[in-house]
């Protein structure tokens, strides 16, 4: 009963360390003023609901009447931060992969839904997509990703896919 007490505490533990080196050295680039600072308490500080399944069709597009509800539930101070270039930390789920390297990932709130199978709401994920060739895949490890950031509604074959992506440009890895 207390070791797997004891094993979240330790991975707990582990994750804030990681997280404090990385915000170390986050500080150090922050002090060039050439990105902002933005973390998923202010993009998922709000609700958004997704369109239900059922109005979706593969390869329908959204009219313009129905776009413009949907952004609608996207606050101006999320809004502001379009084309503007950011910092963000979290988990990935990766989703493609090139000669070893993830191109394409999900950068995740938390690892409820990797790890316990809990659904994330839409504004607790980024759509990534790295610029230049992939990074190494590092899952349960925090990530701080460095981009251009997109804020709207992404569909794919006319579902929605995300309300934000991320043009990967550099991304920071702990030091131990």
């Amino acid at each position: 009963m207390l070791a797997p007490v004891l094993r979240r505490f330790v991975f707990a533990v582990s994750a804030l360390a990681l997280v404090g080196v990385v915000s170390s050295r986050l500080a150090a680039d922050e002090s060039k003023k050439d990105f902002a600072l933005v973390g998923f308490e202010l993009l998922a500080a709000f609700n958004y609901v997704p369109p239900g399944y059922e109005t979706m069709v593969p390869g329908a597009t959204t009219s313009p009447e129905d776009a413009a509800k949907l952004n609608a539930q996207i606050p101006d101070y999320v809004r502001e931060l379009d084309a503007k270039k950011i910092s963000v930390t979290g988990f990935m789920l990766p989703t493609k992969f090139k000669d070893g390297k993830v191109t394409e990932f999900l950068l995740m709130k938390d690892q409820s839904g990797c790890c316990f199978g809990a659904m994330p709401r839409i504004n607790e994920w980024i759509i990534v997509k790295m610029v230049q060739g992939g990074m190494p895949p590092l899952m349960d490890v925090p990530l701080t990703l460095i981009g251009k950031f997109k804020v709207g509604e992404l569909f794919e074959e006319g579902y929605l896919s995300g309300i934000y992506q991320l043009e990967g440009e550099k991304f920071l890895t702990p030091k131990a």
